[in-house]
């Protein structure tokens, strides 16, 4: 854009620069012209006035000539044309001659009638018209210079903050909600930018209000599936709780595909204190450990543990850990859960003294929809979406551990 205005304006100023220059360079070539003329023409009228204007030729300085009326020829030497002769009687004559132009005067003189001539070469009758010409041109090309230089200066006014708004608006594409662009350059743009601060401000509550729905969800759906799939389990005929296990499965695994899809649509960047999210969940989970007569070991940090993920998705992880432990092992299974500072964040382990992970259970859990059904989907996604990792382990005396880490913001 830069390039195509500093090119509009240098044609635009060359456009008025030569309907105004040019006839301002032929006007001063006239007036150098009728300079010169009106010289010749005052000095010939001198030596024409003069009571002998053969004695004036010979004191005049210039290219004057006499032609009396007897043939001879007083001054300079010079051809008598037809001009001459036609000033002999008694006319004034301008003519072009070789070399420039000759002025003719009729004059009195003792002998009778003679013919003043006056030569002015072309050298006096363009006298200081390069010079004045060239001053034309090196202040065309000035004013040419200093138009580009300004429309540059322009352009960048305006394409820096467009520039500007282009960078904003491929950060928020690529989910940087936070990305805001800096009002400037001129009214419209700066009314550009304000309303891109207000669209993604506005993108920005619908996703939060989007992943409060799926966060509520998750909360409010976990619970009472756990329950089912331990009142399956307790049916005292097997088939039976087979078959309801497996619809509790079958359901358990949409719902988890149904939170995943909406966390992942959600996504965005955030931050929280560890702590205080996993704190809060245990208190939530507590009740239905209580229940079941689970022994929960807790260990978490004595002061706040940042980490970069929002609260929303860090209590999603949590809940899909605990909800593991509370839906495939039995009651009174021991569990803990522990939350450490960690070289990269923080560490968040989950470990129970249950039968552990065994491949009949991975296999069930998976789904076409890319989520595991134990949750475990959730927690890796939200342990990567922080640049973190999780892994699953089987301890020495037995159970299942699994560890999450999560990065620091």
């Amino acid at each position: 854009m830069r390039r195509w205005l500093a090119l509009l304006v240098a044609a635009t100023t060359s456009l008025v620069l030569i309907a105004l220059l040019v006839p301002m360079a032929l006007l001063i070539r006239a007036v150098a012209e009728n300079g010169a003329m009106s010289r010749a023409t005052a000095a010939a009228e001198s030596v024409a006035v003069s009571p002998d204007p053969a004695l004036a030729a010979q004191q005049a300085s210039g290219p004057v000539t006499v032609f009396l009326p007897g043939g001879q020829t007083v001054g300079v030497p010079a051809r008598r044309s037809d001009a001459v002769r036609l000033a002999a009687t008694g006319r004034s004559v301008t003519a072009e001659v070789e070399g420039g132009r000759e002025v003719l005067m009729s004059a009195q003189s003792p002998q009778g009638t003679a013919v003043v001539r006056v030569f002015v070469s072309e050298a006096e009758l363009t006298r200081g018209v390069g010079a004045a010409w060239l001053a034309l041109l090196l202040l065309g090309l000035a004013l040419v210079v200093l138009g580009i230089v300004l429309a540059d200066r322009l352009a960048l006014a305006v394409t820096r903050p467009v520039d500007g708004l282009a960078k904003v608006s491929h950060r928020l594409a690529g989910g940087d909600l936070a990305a805001r662009a800096e009002p400037g350059g001129p009214p419209e743009v700066r009314s550009v930018a304000l309303a891109l601060n207000h669209l993604a401000g506005r993108i920005g509550d619908l996703l939060a209000a989007e992943r409060e729905s799926a966060a509520d969800l998750s909360h409010r759906l976990r619970t009472p599936l756990t329950g089912l799939r331990l009142d399956a389990e307790s049916l005292r005929d097997p088939e039976e709780a087979a078959r309801l296990g497996a619809r509790v499965d079958d359901l358990e695994r949409a719902v988890s595909a149904v939170i995943t899809e909406a966390r992942r649509r959600t996504a965005e960047r955030g931050a929280c204190d560890a702590t205080e999210v996993v704190r809060d969940r245990i208190r939530f989970w507590s009740v239905l450990a209580e229940d079941q007569g689970r022994q929960v070991e807790v260990a978490l940090p004595d002061g706040p543990l940042p980490v970069r993920v929002s609260a929303a998705d860090l209590a999603a992880c949590v809940d899909a850990l605990l909800g593991n432990v509370f839906a495939h092992t039995p009651e009174g299974v021991a569990m803990s859960v522990r939350l450490a500072s960690h070289p990269d964040g923080a560490l968040l382990t989950v470990a129970d003294s249950g039968p552990g992970f065994d491949p009949s259970l991975l296999d069930r859990g998976t789904s076409g929809a890319g989520s595991t059904g134990l949750g475990l989907d959730i927690a890796r996604r939200t342990a990567e979406s922080t640049g973190g990792r999780l892994s699953v382990a089987a301890p020495p005396g037995g159970g299942a551990r699994v560890d999450v880490v999560l990065t620091a913001p």
